[in-house]
């Protein structure tokens, strides 16, 4: 039998030594991805240049260090509870590998108006750290537990970046627990839970930050650990957040910067859309880290929305 009739025509053959099309797709992304994190970058740097300085130092006499034991290990935490009234306490929960320092200018504003509770989860800043690494869940397991280990049975939770994952966690499981929810940066869409474009992303975003922040953010990391980083990264990677969202019952306050490329606008819009209870409000000219970054304006959209609780 002649089985050359079987055989593609000669136009759709590979030629010799051509890359087959799925390695074309990867060296063409990979090329597209270098360009988009020089371009990102440079048009960032252009922008932080002209930028004016946003951050001074926060006050942190008003503020206490405590150490509570939570299941064998001691969390670290910055209290102040001194805010007139009875207002409902506020909770700060951090992002990826940092700890709460770098959301001092933020907590300082609102100890104002309301108690602040701005505690280290364990594996990061001046916590113990375990001897696993926590996943989502776990690490908002820790946060409930913490929360009942200070006494505190109901509050607002405020939080960054991958702290919004634990928030959402937090919310969807103990939503006794829960008044409100400020999700300032979201992360991050599900298109671009890799590592190579979270390092794009990142690079973009990192001009934005003073040297300051990458001064706090480089003395958490040490605390840290690099394998702790690295594998707490893959967690939040691996956390789909989205699953969960319609599952917070609370009022909640999606807040992103306009510049922010970790945080796209479509998925700002997405989060929104999918919590029952939830409003987005995009501040312009800033990007990620609002809560160093741009506190003033953080707080300016967030207050009026904690206050809607009223007392407790």
């Amino acid at each position: 039998m002649d089985d050359r009739r079987h055989s593609p025509p000669s136009s759709t053959r590979p030629r010799h030594g051509a890359l087959a099309s799925p390695q074309r797709r990867r060296l063409l992304g990979a090329a597209a991805g270098a360009l988009a994190l020089t371009a990102g970058t440079v048009l960032a740097r252009a922008v932080a240049a002209q930028a004016p300085a946003r951050v001074s130092p926060p006050d942190e006499s008003a503020f206490r260090r405590v150490w509570t034991e939570v299941d064998g290990q001691r969390m670290h935490a910055r209290v102040a509870d001194h805010a007139p009234g009875n207002r409902t306490p506020v909770v700060l929960v951090h992002g990826m590998a940092l700890s709460g320092t770098y959301m001092m200018p933020t907590a300082e504003l609102l100890a104002e108006t309301h108690p602040v509770y701005v505690p280290d989860l364990p594996g990061f800043g001046d916590s113990d750290k375990p001897g696993r690494v926590l996943d989502v869940p776990a690490l908002a397991d820790a946060l409930h537990a913490w929360m009942a280990a200070v006494d505190l049975p109901r509050a607002s939770l405020l939080g960054n970046s991958f702290g919004c994952q634990i928030i959402v966690d937090f919310a969807a499981r103990y939503p006794e627990r829960v008044a409100r929810t400020v999700l300032q940066g979201p992360t991050t869409p599900p298109e671009e839970r890799s590592w190579f474009w979270q390092f794009v992303r990142w690079r973009q975003n990192s001009p934005y930050n003073p040297p300051s922040m990458e001064e706090i953010a480089d003395a958490d990391y040490a605390k840290t650990g690099l394998v702790r980083a690295l594998r707490t990264f893959q967690v939040s990677l691996d956390d789909a957040v989205e699953d969960k969202l319609p599952q917070v019952q609370a009022p909640s306050l999606v807040v992103r910067g306009s510049e922010d490329p970790i945080c796209s606008q479509a998925w700002a819009e997405e989060v929104t859309r999918r919590l029952p209870r939830g409003r987005l409000n995009v501040i312009p000219d800033v990007a990620h880290t609002l809560v160093y970054t741009a506190a003033p304006e953080l707080v300016e959209v967030s207050r009026p929305f904690l206050f809607e609780d009223g007392p407790t």
